[in-house]
């Protein structure tokens, strides 16, 4: 048991020493925000929207051009030297290109202005996406850290009370009972502050983790004001509305591809019917329109409707969702707030009863054990102001995330 106690008295020391290092070492300049870009650069998905936003706009390009496709060049020779070899050759060039159909360059120009669109779009949903996970992490390492300040302030009244108590004791001023509850105490005291720094380790990796830096050693608050944002700017709104876009775009596409492209060839021929015969030259045009299929449409069609109807329908959920989140956040606040408040009104208390039952057991008018639940009372008080202190500001955070609002 002796060396177990000596490696938690010697982690509560490092501990303790790592607080007061933290204490008096410069704040360093890193706030919410560097941690969400260092967040968003180590995302992993965050690489891949260049390839989409590249195939985007290739798409653009695509529908940008002359023709909705290259161009095609056969070339085919006929010869009678297999069989009669009197010279009788033939030879075909033709070059060919496929054309727009009416109105489906200018329904697939839409569609890929509506692609980069919701690329771009897609991009920022994504931002609040990590920047959520970067607010989460930030106050769960703040509420881990308030934690751990208060056990180890707990750890020096504890251990001040053991050495006053201890005193008493041996002058014969208190009873053992009374050294073995202040023992206790301290005890119960440095268990708690081990398992705080263990929870501020913890966070402290899920931070590193997240964003690939050390914590810096303050984490501040997002101070702006909330104020009345409009949703319509949501970037998860946003993405919403460009998909419904796109998707409706893609429907436009579909009803003006009733059919495969028609075709424009220039053919050459050169032929002669013997080898006596000199070669004559010919050049023609050829038009190839193929026929629409009813079925092969009204499949096309209904797939893009089905997909336009399902993007709308999220657009609408999301524009409720996204209300709601707001409203539940702005509330939270509220509640928060009012009860910092609370909190800071009982820690006055409390610590006023704190004052006089310590004066009264410095005089010897009081027992330890009444000294002991005041003094935890009193702990309990300023413990709840320090959670709500990282409540409220997590709250504000939390709005700004309903909001839409990027660190």
């Amino acid at each position: 048991m002796a060396p177990m106690k000596r490696a938690r008295r010697a982690c509560l020391n490092l501990a303790i020493t790592a607080s007061l290092a933290l204490g008096i070492t410069a704040v360093r300049a890193q706030g919410l925000s560097d941690a969400f870009e260092r967040a968003w650069a180590r995302y992993p998905f965050a690489s891949s929207l260049e390839a989409r936003d590249a195939e985007a706009r290739a798409r653009a390009e695509v529908a940008a051009g002359m023709t909705p496709g290259p161009a095609a060049v056969s070339l085919s020779a006929l010869s009678d030297r297999l069989n009669r070899n009197r010279g009788a050759e033939k030879w075909e060039i033709e070059v060919g290109v496929p054309l727009w159909l009416p109105g489906q360059q200018a329904a697939r120009q839409a569609h890929a202005r509506s692609a980069v669109a919701d690329v771009n779009a897609q991009e920022a949903a994504l931002r609040l996406l990590v920047a959520r996970d970067v607010r989460a992490t930030w106050w769960a390492l703040a509420a881990a850290r308030n934690a751990r300040d208060l056990a180890l302030r707990r750890v020096t009244t504890a251990r001040t009370l053991e050495s006053d108590v201890l005193r008493r004791f041996e002058a014969g001023e208190l009873a053992r009972t009374d050294a073995n509850l202040a023992r206790n105490e301290r005890l119960a005291a440095e268990a708690e502050a081990v398992d705080a720094q263990t929870a501020v380790l913890g966070a402290e990796a899920k931070y590193r983790t997240l964003t690939g830096i050390e914590p810096p050693s303050v984490l501040t608050a997002e101070n702006r004001a909330p104020g009345a944002a409009s949703l319509l700017n949501h970037p998860e709104r946003h993405a919403a509305a460009t998909a419904a876009d796109l998707a409706r775009a893609a429907l436009l596409v579909a009803t003006r591809s009733d059919r495969e492209a028609p075709k424009l060839a220039v053919r050459m021929e050169r032929d002669r019917g013997d080898g006596a015969e000199p070669f004559s030259n010919a050049i023609g045009l050829k038009v190839t329109i193929p026929f629409s299929s009813g079925a092969q449409v009204r499949q096309q069609t209904a797939a893009a409707l089905a997909d336009a109807s399902r993007a709308d329908a999220a657009l609408a959920l999301t524009d409720a969702r996204l209300a709601i989140e707001v409203e539940r956040a702005r509330a939270a606040l509220e509640a928060a707030e009012r009860q910092l408040a609370t909190a800071q009104r009982r820690r006055e208390l409390t610590a006023e009863n704190l004052q006089l039952i310590e004066r009264s057991f410095a005089l010897g008018e009081s027992d330890l054990t009444t000294l002991l639940r005041v003094r935890a009372t009193a702990l309990e008080a300023e413990a709840l102001v320090a959670r709500q202190l990282v409540a409220s500001d997590a709250a504000r955070s939390q709005l700004y995330q309903a909001l839409g609002v990027l660190p």
